[in-house]
């Protein structure tokens, strides 16, 4: 069984910017290609895993979605970092109703799981909410890190808060 590194996209991959969908918003953090490169060379297979009720809402459509993620995809893969796979929730409990795969939910990582013969205790999850912490340790995951950059989150049930990614790895 494989060991996973599963990555929230907005506010841990990129800047948080609400409802981001144009590859002209697009802004990486620091950090994350040397985070993706260390855990993929010490053989974590990497995955994404991000909410994105502005599909239900209507703001952008599931093709602006792929085509953001193809272009990210290919901008890690530039970075010599493989991404296996981008899963998405589309979904909003208001609008398109409940759904298993929304955060913090564990639906995405169990499907990953399933798909890629994923060992989801020996997995990770790294996040900027505490939704993303609770989908990995609702997914049976037992390692966390919560990433909140202004320190404005104090409290978590991730192992660790971290200002910086590369306190992750470093």
């Amino acid at each position: 069984m494989q060991k996973a590194l599963f990555l929230d996209r907005d506010g841990v991959i990129n800047v948080e910017k609400h409802y981001l969908y144009k590859i002209e918003d697009f802004e990486f953090i620091d950090g994350i290609f040397e985070l993706c490169s260390f855990y993929q060379n010490k053989g974590y297979k990497i995955f994404v895993v991000t909410n994105q009720s502005g599909i239900a809402r209507g703001y952008y459509t599931k093709e602006d979605f792929l085509k953001l993620s193809l272009w990210m995809e290919q901008s890690f893969k530039d970075n010599g970092v493989m991404i296996e796979k981008t899963y998405c929730c589309p979904h909003h409990p208001d609008i398109s109703g409940a759904c298993k795969c929304r955060k913090p939910k564990p639906g995405m990582l169990l499907e990953a799981a399933k798909e890629f013969n994923i060992d989801l205790q020996k997995s990770i999850i790294i996040g900027d909410k505490e939704r993303d912490i609770e989908a990995g340790l609702n997914a049976g995951l037992k390692k966390s890190f919560l990433f909140c950059e202004d320190g404005s989150i104090v409290s978590s049930k991730a192992d660790k808060i971290v200002k910086k990614l590369d306190e992750i790895w470093k």
